[in-house]
């Protein structure tokens, strides 16, 4: 995707990653949570081979993929405190926040399902170095405007051009051993949507509500 600039709204390689040898107390909260949504699934995970702390492209340790039933969860690790607590805030864990995405089975076509999810991890992953680099912190009821009129899909043959933001319905806000933890969840829109939020037309929280679903669905049309 293009370089990302983030407005507020006013009203790798594929593997598993192993586990730690050492304590992981904020990754196991995120995981007992997805397994309490998806009681007994082994989540599709996307892992990295060099941790951005050494000197790796991508700043989440990775992305798991839960399957929903007609729609698939993802879920980042890395936005908060995953293992041991380094920051100074009690109160939150990291950045106090992982990111989500749910997309619509199906809505890329005879497209690669694979190519997707990379594609999708790979735009978590952009999105999260604003935050590492600028220290852009997402909440909900904001939204993103990539600055491209082409597709977020892999082929980039969607009409949704950038995301909009909210707090997933799915998943409860943790208080782990690091802090406290929320999910903000991005919702794929169209250039149209995007560019009546920026003029004042809809709020975020407006064009959710017009939406009637937190799936992503790339084949839809802009309902604005």
């Amino acid at each position: 995707m293009g370089l990302f600039d983030k407005h507020k709204n006013t009203d790798k390689e594929e593997g598993k990653n192993e586990q730690e040898e050492f304590a992981a107390p904020g990754w196991d909260a995120i995981t007992e949570e997805f397994d309490r949504i998806y009681p007994g699934q082994e989540p599709r995970h996307y892992g990295v081979l060099i941790k951005w702390q050494l000197g790796g492209p991508d700043p989440l340790d990775g992305i798991s993929i839960y399957d929903g039933g007609d729609y698939w969860h993802f879920v980042t690790y890395g936005l908060s405190e995953l293992y041991e607590k380094e920051s100074e805030d009690k109160e939150y864990s990291g950045y106090g926040m992982e990111f989500t995405f749910k997309l619509k089975k199906g809505c890329y076509g005879e497209q690669n399902e694979e190519d997707e999810f990379r594609c999708i991890c790979g735009n978590l992953q952009n999105i999260a170095k604003l935050t590492f680099e600028n220290g852009e912190l997402f909440l909900p009821n904001e939204y993103v405007y990539t600055g491209q009129t082409a597709g977020i899909d892999r082929y980039q043959k969607s009409k949704l051009t950038g995301f909009i933001t909210v707090s997933d319905p799915s998943v409860n806000t943790l208080d782990t051993p690091n802090g406290r933890v929320e999910f903000v969840e991005f919702i794929g829109v169209a250039n149209s949507e995007l560019q009546a939020i920026i003029d004042g037309k809809i709020r975020v929280r407006e064009l959710y509500d017009k939406l009637g679903s937190d799936i992503t669905d790339y084949g839809r049309d802009s309902v604005v």
